[in-house]
């Protein structure tokens, strides 16, 4: 085991080339994940978090840039490496439920069917363990329904007990509660937190709804192919003893100083092409250029 993380992504770029047109979706994007973490990655259509999540499943390679997940170097994995690596250190959990279950199996079978084809236990003991998965996501009294049985949430945490059956140091979410009313979704989502807080696997969720973020510590924003924001969530006591919870937005340096303002800023104050910065000794000022046109006006009367 070493200290890197269990998700590693630097200057990662993606390129797509159709008919003469290329079209980078991916635009150096950096990101990190460090063991046990629970992540969101948020993005709107577009902006390449479904490429992103094709590249760390190991089903897409990427063009350039690093891309390291539990350790495997995903530029540059051979076939063989690239199968044990999608069968042993990650699990995945997809929006459609026909991509995660197989219809004609119970719950239980269906994990079973997991450790079976991996081949690491016996049939007693595949029993025993897809029992307790089941019971941690709060399944254990469907585990002899077959899909259609069950409903779309509880569909989803079999489909979580699936993805973490063969241990694997990373589990891979694509917009897990994608076709799940409000409630429902929460209650999928507090499954996850629980299979993070239990079992320790490092857990990124990637998905286009906002409010994922409030079941996770920290949500990485996507915009243009690049990381572009993260949200810290964290409890603090105040001085009365009572907890809060407080969350911070921060914009993301890459390697060169660059940095994207979030949408609602900009917005805001109508910033457009170019803007003014102001270095003060704790923090950088930022205006609008109109402001910038109005102190050079100024300048010129009082000469």
């Amino acid at each position: 085991m070493t200290d890197e993380p269990d998700i590693l992504c630097s200057d990662l770029v993606r390129i797509f080339a159709t008919e003469g047109v290329e079209v980078q979706a991916l635009q150096g994007l950096n990101l990190t994940v460090e063991r046990g973490e629970l992540v969101a990655v948020i993005g709107a259509s577009g902006s390449g978090k479904s490429t992103l999540l094709s590249i760390l499943s190991g089903l897409d390679t990427p063009t350039a840039g690093v891309a390291r997940v539990a350790g495997h170097d995903l530029l540059t994995m051979r076939r063989a490496e690239r199968t044990a690596f999608r069968r042993e250190s990650v699990g995945f959990v997809w929006q459609q439920t026909s991509r995660n279950l197989f219809p004609y199996l119970t719950a239980r079978e269906n994990v079973a069917a997991v450790l079976a084809i991996a081949g690491r236990v016996g049939r007693a003991e595949r029993a025993t363990h897809s029992h307790e998965l089941l019971e941690l996501l709060g399944i254990g009294y469907a585990a002899d329904r077959r899909p259609d049985q069950l409903s779309g949430g509880e569909q989803q945490r079999v489909a979580i007990a699936v993805g973490i059956a063969n241990k694997p140091h990373v589990l891979l979410a694509d917009e897990p509660t994608g076709e799940l009313d409000d409630e429902t979704s929460a209650e999928v989502l507090e499954a996850m937190r629980s299979v993070n807080r239990e079992l320790g696997v490092t857990t990124l969720i990637v998905t286009h709804d906002p409010s994922v973020s409030e079941h996770v510590a920290r949500t990485v924003q996507i915009r243009d192919g690049r990381t572009a924001t993260e949200v810290l969530r964290s409890t603090r006591t105040d001085e009365h003893g009572s907890q809060q919870l407080v969350a911070e937005e921060y914009a993301v340096l890459d390697r060169v100083g660059r940095l994207q303002l979030p949408d609602e800023f900009v917005s805001a104050l109508d910033l457009r092409q170019r803007v003014r910065l102001a270095l003060e000794p704790d923090h950088v000022g930022v205006w609008p250029e109109q402001q910038t046109r109005g102190v050079a006006r100024d300048e010129e009367v009082s000469s």
